[in-house]
């Protein structure tokens, strides 16, 4: 019973509770005094500060996730994108480029820009604002399925940036003067700040503290 009983402390324990810090730069494990305390506040191999936890991580996630909240709006009620044919200029936004899609017959491509463009960043900033909940309400339960879920935010963070990449081909190919071009149009900076917001969210929230009052209950 008593070897039982120390195989599942063993398992349970964190790098923190046994005395063990992470470089953030380099991942370099290091051995640690203490609870608060390093051997070094500087990384040896590549010079990061050393921190059992990223510092302030829930309060700058918060405010970049609450960024990202707000820029929503513009972002999708704007125009993202003017098109100028024989210079008269036809202002469209994220939802209208959709329905023209869609009325067109190219339903793959109007469920792909809605898919990344909305429903993707959407998501993000609900599975981060959930998991920051999670964390200051201490829920115990439903840790892995959360865990798994920022996993899958920080895959898929990558392709929200669809429209501004075909607004940038698009304005490339198509430019031939008074006859016909396209340009960006205000939307396309708040919706790139967007996805920046909630990429550096993704970034700077440490993960581990969805575990630690896991841990500190027992799980």
């Amino acid at each position: 019973m008593g070897k039982n009983i120390k195989k599942n402390e063993l398992h349970n324990i964190t790098g923190m509770k046994a005395g063990i810090a992470l470089c953030h730069g380099c991942h370099k494990t290091l051995a640690a005094i203490g609870k608060n305390g390093v051997t070094a506040k500087l990384c040896p191999r590549c010079g990061s500060s050393i921190h059992f936890r990223k510092p302030a991580s829930i309060a700058r996630t918060w405010a970049l996730l609450i960024t990202a909240a707000i820029l929503v709006f513009p972002a999708n009620l704007l125009p993202i994108m003017r098109v100028y044919s024989m210079s008269v200029p036809d202002d469209s936004t994220i939802m209208k480029g959709i329905i023209y899609f869609f009325k067109e017959g190219s339903y793959g491509i109007g469920l792909i820009i809605f898919t990344a463009s909305i429903l993707i960043p959407l998501f993000k900033i609900t599975g981060i604002g959930l998991i920051l909940f999670s964390i200051h309400f201490k829920w115990k339960t439903k840790v892995k399925q959360r865990a798994l879920m920022f996993r899958f935010i920080q895959f898929v963070g990558r392709w929200s940036m669809l429209d501004i990449f075909v607004i940038a081909l698009l304005q490339a190919f198509i430019d031939f003067g008074i006859l016909s071009s396209i340009a960006p149009a205000p939307a396309a900076t708040y919706f790139t700040g967007v996805v920046a917001a909630t990429m550096f969210a993704a970034t700077t929230f440490d993960p581990r503290l969805m575990w630690d009052e896991y841990q500190n209950q027992g799980g």
